[in-house]
């Protein structure tokens, strides 16, 4: 039987998972790698230590007895890129997103290329500093120009895992280009007008058309972890994503993006076949996590208090289920901005929030119109990236214990 082995990228967490042919996990290894400092003395991947982490977990999975990979590849999160010398070789950082953008430099930046709003409509993407990978190259350019020069490559993190497990060289990682980057234009399908004025395009891979289905240049973790759903759902579905960051992620909603959705923090991805998905960004797993930490500081509890039976009328019960109405609320604002006017008959929640009985009545009771589900697919992202390279094998009924889905409403 051929296996699949995925390499899966997560800010915190790195995977490596092997699938056989049913798209069963076989063998599953993980690891937290630490951060080392930039240039600057800011937290960043360590990069080298990433890289000798992918080639060991590749060899051990080869020497697996039993276990034949004969196809390969990755997921990785997205706002990151990888600086290559002419050799291939890493030239920079691998800088963290998270790093504060000099204000002084996105001034001068909007006062060439602006106006703020002109330009992250073109672009579908909210000014976020350095989460905009596009200004990473930007302020490369014009803060360290000695790295700059030397940079041949600049490849998104899931081109440059691709390229480490043995993949395409210069093959272009279409689902990086959607998510904020700043990079493209939309309406146009190629690098936005900025970034050939500044040369960047010498620096990135070139758009071609979408590759289809078996390339193996890697995914972006969110695009990748939507496309079990479309594989497995047959009804139009809006996909809440929770974690850190709730995304609702709606495939079905062909509505332009507008300025007012944005300024709420709309914005598109982009699936594999270059396909746009209107999505909103709610921080609702941060407001969650500040909120226990609030409520159990406050009534000298752990933090994990709301995991555990809550006496009903308490004054425990009574703060945690303010906390939660108010972020269902913001939950279902954002939601609704992804909605539109589609037609959207379900509404799915995974990650953190899809066990979390509060959040999910809230939305039912937010949403009565939609049948509402807690869903589970274990390690979604890197089933994601199975699936789309053997699309060939899902011609038949795809098994059913790839998701489980629990109806709420």
């Amino acid at each position: 039987m051929a296996h699949t082995l995925i390499i899966d990228i997560g800010k915190t967490n790195k995977k490596a998972l092997v699938f056989d042919q049913n798209f069963k996990i076989v063998h599953e290894v993980s690891a937290q790698i630490p951060e080392t400092v930039d240039e600057d003395g800011f937290p960043c991947e360590d990069l080298k230590a990433l890289e000798n982490w992918i080639e060991d977990a590749q060899s051990a999975a080869f020497q697996l007895p039993g276990i034949q990979i004969e196809h390969m590849s990755c997921t990785a999160y997205g706002a990151s890129l990888v600086h290559l010398d002419a050799d291939g070789m890493p030239i920079a950082p691998l800088y963290n997103y998270l790093k504060p953008f000099p204000p002084d430099l996105l001034d001068e930046f909007l006062a060439k290329y602006g106006p703020a709003e002109k330009i992250c409509l073109e672009t579908a993407s909210p000014l976020l500093g350095n989460l905009n990978a596009g200004l990473q190259l930007y302020w490369l350019k014009h803060r360290r120009p000695h790295i700059y020069e030397k940079i041949k490559y600049s490849l998104h993190l899931p081109e440059w895992v691709s390229r480490t497990i043995g993949g395409s060289y210069r093959a272009l990682e279409v689902t990086s280009l959607g998510c904020h980057t700043l990079l493209t234009d939309v309406r146009k399908g190629d690098y936005h007008h900025w970034v050939k004025a500044e040369g960047l395009t010498d620096k990135l891979t070139p758009i071609p058309s979408p590759e289809p289905p078996g390339m193996d240049t890697g995914l972006h973790d969110s695009s990748s972890a939507l496309y079990p759903y479309l594989c497995l759902m047959e009804e139009p579905f809006l996909l809440i994503s929770t974690g850190t960051w709730c995304i609702s992620m709606n495939p079905f909603n062909d509505e332009p993006l507008t300025l007012e959705e944005m300024r709420q923090d709309c914005l598109y991805y982009i699936q594999m076949d270059g396909t746009l998905v209107k999505s909103a960004r709610y921080f609702g797993g941060n407001e969650h996590e500040a909120g226990v930490k609030k409520i159990a500081e406050e009534r000298g509890v752990s933090p994990d208090f709301y995991q555990k039976e809550i006496p009903e009328g308490s004054v425990l019960d009574q703060k945690y289920d303010e906390l939660m109405r108010n972020i269902v609320e913001k939950q279902a604002q954002s939601t609704r901005l992804a909605l539109g006017n589609s037609n959207v008959k379900r509404l799915i929640v995974d990650g953190g929030f899809a066990h979390n009985s509060r959040y999910l009545r809230g939305l039912a009771n937010a949403f009565p119109h939609l049948s509402v589900y807690a869903a589970e697919v274990p390690h979604a992202s890197a089933l994601g990236a199975a699936l789309y390279l053997h699309t060939s094998w899902t011609t038949d009924q795809i098994p059913e214990h790839m998701m489980r889905l629990q109806k709420i409403s």
